[in-house]
């Protein structure tokens, strides 16, 4: 599974050698964090996939991985089996339209991007562990009093 870091500037998705293999990638991708506009968090990424790969690998419902290009847009994807996945939908991003990645740290993910987070790339795990909790002020409740007979 993937590593997602993130800094203020960018999200950086880190790739293992395997995957770097099957997605015929030799770097980490690398996103501006201002294309981000969307983040969802799926189940069944498999339902998302949209085009063929090119260049890239698939075995159906085992592994997708690779750039996958359909009409008129080109997404990343880096599918194992049917676990939890997130989806993120970029807009002006040069390369992709979309990634797909099977991650457990989805949740994690769209907690940390909504954060302050510092100039180091770190692991969005961290991140949400390491961020403050926000403390609210107890809401006081209207007193209810009973009509006069």
């Amino acid at each position: 599974m993937v590593t997602l870091l993130l800094d203020q500037t960018q999200l950086e998705v880190v790739l293992s050698p395997i995957e770097r293999a099957a997605s015929f990638h030799r770097d980490n991708l690398r996103i501006v964090r201002e294309t981000i506009t969307k983040v969802q968090l799926t189940d069944d990424a498999w339902t998302w996939l949209r085009g063929v790969p090119n260049p890239g690998t698939h075995i159906p419902g085992i592994l997708a991985a690779g750039t996958w290009k359909a009409a008129g847009s080109t997404d990343f994807v880096l599918i194992r089996r049917h676990r939890p996945s997130v989806v993120i939908d970029l807009d002006g991003d040069e390369q992709f339209r979309r990634l797909i990645l099977t991650t457990r740290h989805g949740l994690s993910l769209t907690q940390a991007l909504r954060l302050p987070v510092s100039e180091e790339p770190a692991d969005v795990e961290e991140i949400v562990a390491t961020a403050p909790t926000p403390v609210s002020k107890p809401r006081k409740r209207p007193v209810i009093r009973p009509r006069p007979a």
